[in-house]
């Protein structure tokens, strides 16, 4: 099975979440992205991201 890798952005700013979101996405990653820490947590405890970018 070949699946794409999960990444997970996190920032407070959203403008660098979509930016980072729009590119890693049209490269063939699947994304995830929370606007905190508590959101990213979360977001960990649904998913099981490959990678976190902070």
């Amino acid at each position: 099975m070949n699946t794409q890798p999960t990444i997970l952005v996190v920032d407070d700013t959203p403008a660098n979440v979509k930016l980072l979101v729009d590119v890693l996405a049209a490269k063939g990653y699947a994304m995830l992205s929370a606007a905190d820490g508590e959101e990213a947590l979360a977001r960990i405890a649904e998913h099981t991201p490959d990678i976190v970018l902070l």
